[in-house]
């Protein structure tokens, strides 16, 4: 089921139906979750040429291998992994008592924790919507999914097939602009899990406060890329370049900026023009290379390259066409000569753009990342183990990808999340399993009961040899 609704008050039934049906199976078993992820993933099968000509539709033209690749293969894939591992996630941890306790038993339950409350992006409108209902569907949970209002072909075709799939009592997609997206924050779900900038993360956080509802948030910030002096620049390019133009760059982890050693820029740019162009050529002829997905985001690139080029920084542009500015197809542009005044360096880009610094040694390259907010990732380029323990030990980001961009997210068996601006929690492989279970602790005892050798009066001769022993 969907809803278009522009105030609270009419998202509120949906929630409280959920709600009461959740009351009804608290605690769904193995076999209704596996159910659950085989009718999604049917439904996702039976749509994928629907998904992929609608995420074209509404970014103009988006590449057909982009939406496979990052939007459709790897919600299959969560699903596969899930099935595999979902018996044993459910099972109930055993740990230790400890001498004072025993003799008792304690285990860890996990419980589904009722509502979960998704809110999706533009970017990767599937993927961010699905990816996080497959955790929420295995860990028992219902989910409701506000979808972004800047993907309406998308969002038709994700209504469709999920309401195939469920009924709206146990996931529900809502549409709508800025004002129902705060009143959806707004709701007393039992986790909100929104994914989208650090600017817009501060409000939902805000407002699930009021709530005190559990927030995972999902942001991006300004990721960069550490190239190495003993790293060959053609090999660099070769193992980033992909990271920068999948879906033209619009991508929460795609590489933000490159840190270079000192007199390696010209090089960096005729390695980078070389491999671009043997991979898209001219990118307004390409269908492998997609488009900016509309005039308000390919304006506010243009504004970050007249702002940055104003303030003395230096464009250039890997295909020498003129933009076509109807198509919205942008091809990457290296900046260089930039400056920490500059827009491009204060925000996240999130689009074909790549400023390039310079840097004398590698502490001084690890001081400028140090130095701003925690990024959502980091990408070593070096062969040598030395310098990337260095950097992985002296930097803090969400995660880290060594020669390689991007793919440290497809890692199904490992935790994917944000660490300060960048964000917080996981909903990727067991971690996000965990994040969206409440672990319950059960202590259990048997006949003998042990807890009444520290009953009072407190003054008898055990207690006290009992104290003695433990207070040492």
């Amino acid at each position: 089921m969907s809803l278009h609704t522009p105030v609270a008050v009419e998202l509120q039934p949906l929630l409280n139906k959920q709600k009461a049906y959740f009351n009804q199976r608290p605690c769904p078993d193995l076999s209704q979750r596996k159910s659950d992820l085989t009718r999604l993933k049917q439904a996702l099968i039976a749509h994928q040429a629907e998904l992929i000509g609608a995420l074209s539709q509404d970014y103009g033209h988006r590449s057909p291998h982009d939406s496979v690749i990052a939007d459709i293969l790897p919600c299959i894939n969560q699903i596969n992994y899930t099935l595999k591992h979902l018996k044993s996630w459910l099972r109930p941890s055993k740990r230790h008592a400890g001498l004072l306790l025993a003799p008792a038993k304690v285990t860890v339950h996990y419980q589904p924790v009722g509502v979960v409350g998704i809110i999706v992006p533009w970017n990767f409108p599937v993927i961010l919507a699905l990816a996080p209902l497959i955790t929420a569907l295995a860990a028992g949970n219902c989910a409701m999914i506000k979808l972004s209002e800047f993907t309406p072909a998308t969002n038709k075709v994700l209504k469709k097939l999920l309401a195939i799939a469920f009924e709206a009592k146990q996931v529900v997609t809502i549409e709508g602009e800025a004002e129902v997206a705060a009143a959806f924050s707004a709701l007393a779900f039992d986790h909100l899990l929104f994914t989208g900038s650090t600017q817009v993360g501060r409000l939902v956080m805000a407002a699930a406060a009021k709530n005190l509802t559990p927030v995972t948030l999902e942001l991006g910030g300004k990721s960069p890329v550490v190239i190495a002096e003993d790293m060959p620049l053609d090999t660099a390019v070769e193992r980033l370049i992909y990271g920068k133009c999948l879906n033209a760059g619009q991508i929460c982890v795609a590489p933000d900026y490159v840190l270079l050693p000192k007199g390696k820029t010209s090089a960096f740019i005729a390695a980078f023009r070389q491999q671009f162009y043997a991979m898209y050529g001219e990118v307004d002829k390409n269908p492998d290379y997609s488009a900016i997905i509309n005039p308000r985001q390919f304006e506010r690139l243009q504004s970050l390259l007249q702002d940055a080029r104003e303030k003395g920084a230096k464009i250039h542009s890997m295909d020498d066409k003129a933009v076509d500015l109807q198509g919205r197809k942008l091809p990457p542009q290296l900046i260089t000569q930039v400056s920490d005044e500059m827009q491009i360096m204060q925000e996240e880009i999130f689009g074909p753009l790549l400023p390039i610094l310079e840097y004398e040694t590698l502490d001084q390259a690890i001081d400028y990342i140090n130095q701003r907010p925690r990024p959502l990732a980091l990408y070593i380029m070096s062969f040598d183990s030395n310098t990337t323990e260095q950097i992985i030990s002296q930097t803090h980001s969400g995660g880290v990808c060594v020669n390689d961009t991007l793919f440290h997210v497809a890692a199904d068996d490992a935790p994917f999340g944000g660490i300060g601006a960048s964000g917080m929690g996981h909903y990727h492989g067991k971690e996000g399993f965990l994040t969206l279970s409440h672990a319950k602790t059960v202590l259990s005892r048997g006949k003998f009961y042990s807890g009444k050798l520290v009953h009072p009066p407190y003054d008898n001769k055990l207690l006290q040899l009992l104290m003695k022993l433990f207070l040492r």
